[in-house]
């Protein structure tokens, strides 16, 4: 029985995950390059860390980690000579919660976001974040400026605040709601890579939602809400994240192979 492939820690989410040759790029298949090794090109070539600290930053042994970055470094390597399409997507990864002891802690900009963000919650509180803007659900994750949070116990809402962002873009926006504490998040469109790193954190979506935010949250109370659970944000244009793999699994790891 093969061994089961352990989840490495990533520090974030890429914010673009798909790039394209200038020149002749129709037909050509694009290389995957997985979040995991996108992870590895940035702590070592982008950050200067030695192998040995990105398999500490990674939670994985070195040999494990030079065997990812020499995969990406090929692939990479394809990419610029053959002049093919890059996606990134996949893996065997689970984001930081902003903890990590190998990470320097003075300096890890996830840090800012915790301290800010970061919302107790009693063990019988569900909450509930949506998208926000002037009362209806803002149809556009990755660009919202606002959460409206729903504390929830017993199946009735006991509280609610509007908490503001500071435009912190689509990966970034999942780690504010990992501080919130938030367990479901409601939004209008949204894309595969946001879609992705919210399951990374185990973050319920009902997508696709359009209606005023109040009533939504009331109508997924009471089982009714109208949501769209296979929504794709279509506000970029063709090469905003369509097409990022597949869903975190329960275990908060960004891809089903996973151990748990």
């Amino acid at each position: 029985m093969a061994r089961p492939t352990k989840c490495r820690m990533i520090c974030r989410f890429p914010q673009t995950l798909e790039f394209v040759p200038a020149e002749e790029a129709e037909g050509k298949d694009p290389v995957i390059l997985t979040v995991d090794e996108f992870e590895t090109i940035r702590l070592i070539d982008r950050e200067g860390l030695s192998q040995e600290q990105c398999s500490q930053r990674m939670q994985v042994a070195r040999t494990t980690a030079q065997k990812i970055y020499d995969s990406a470094r090929r692939k990479l390597a394809d990419v610029l000579v053959e002049g093919l399409p890059l996606r990134i997507e996949g893996g065997s990864y689970r984001l930081c919660g902003g903890a990590n002891p190998f990470c320097e802690m003075e300096t890890c900009y996830k840090q800012g976001i915790y301290q800010k963000y970061q919302k107790t919650k009693g063990d019988s509180i569900m909450r509930i974040a949506v998208t926000y803007e002037n009362g209806q659900i803002f149809q556009h994750f990755g660009h919202t400026e606002q959460f409206k949070i729903y504390d929830v116990e017993e199946g009735k809402i006991i509280s609610s605040q509007v908490v503001g962002t500071n435009g912190q873009g689509h990966g970034a926006l999942a780690e504010v709601l990992n501080a919130l504490q938030a367990d479901v998040l409601i939004c209008g469109g949204i894309g595969g890579g946001a879609k992705n790193a919210l399951a990374s954190v185990g973050i319920r979506l009902y997508g696709g939602v359009q209606e005023d935010a109040d009533a939504a949250v009331e109508a997924l109370l009471a089982g009714k809400l109208d949501y769209n659970p296979d929504v794709q944000c279509s506000h970029h244009g063709s090469h905003h994240e369509e097409n990022c793999g597949s869903h975190g699994s329960d275990h908060g790891c960004g891809h089903g192979h996973c151990g748990s």
